[in-house]
């Protein structure tokens, strides 16, 4: 009869044990998944630095198109013929005709119209001064003055910029107005916060 009781102890054991260790391991998956997930980015950061793609097919001549990319105003700005001549004009006026602070657009940016297609401009809507919303005030002239040709204007602190987001000598801006990475899908359709390399 003692065989029997330790028999009977000794799978009471093996079942007592291998049930313990089961539940732990169930109990030590439970709560590890939460904590594993908690370290992974949320969707909104993901969506924070997502890419955005923008149809441009809509936007007409001199109007701009306003998008969100991480948070910050995108002006999607079509400009017409003219708007695109006037980029040769008054140079002399400008802080940076010649975009030596190369950081301000990508480098297939990196010309007189600052952008991948002459008549379409991509450019972040906020002051390089001290993060003000410039308004676009697009026609010549008007309550800008006799020599306005087009471009932005900050309400804060007066900073004003051409048509291709360069900054006027004068003006409390620093720099120029921010080209965001950017590529073609089609014909109709931008990807801002890619280049051509996926880069962002």
């Amino acid at each position: 009869m003692a065989k029997n009781i330790k028999k009977i102890n000794l799978d009471r054991r093996r079942f007592l044990v291998t049930a313990t260790s089961v539940t732990a391991a169930i109990g030590v998956t439970s709560a590890g998944i939460p904590f594993v997930s908690s370290m992974l980015p949320s969707e909104k950061a993901k969506a924070a630095g997502a890419s955005v793609q923008v149809d441009v097919s809509q936007v007409g001549k001199g109007k701009v198109l306003t998008t969100e990319w991480r948070g910050q105003p995108v002006w999607i700005l079509n400009r017409s013929d003219d708007m695109v001549k006037s980029l040769e004009n008054d140079l002399q006026k400008l802080a940076d005709p010649n975009l030596k602070v190369s950081s301000q657009q990508p480098k297939y940016c990196q010309n007189k119209t600052r952008s991948i297609k002459p008549n379409i401009l991509v450019i972040i809507g906020i002051c390089t001064h001290l993060g003000c919303a410039p308004t676009p005030k697009l026609k010549p002239k008007g309550d800008m003055g006799e020599n306005w040709k087009g471009g932005f204007f900050c309400p804060c602190h007066g900073s004003k910029f051409d048509l291709a987001g360069r900054v006027f000598k004068g003006s409390p801006a620093p720099t120029n107005l921010i080209v965001p990475p950017h590529k073609y899908l089609d014909e109709n359709t931008i990807v801002i916060g890619e280049d051509s390399k996926g880069k962002s």
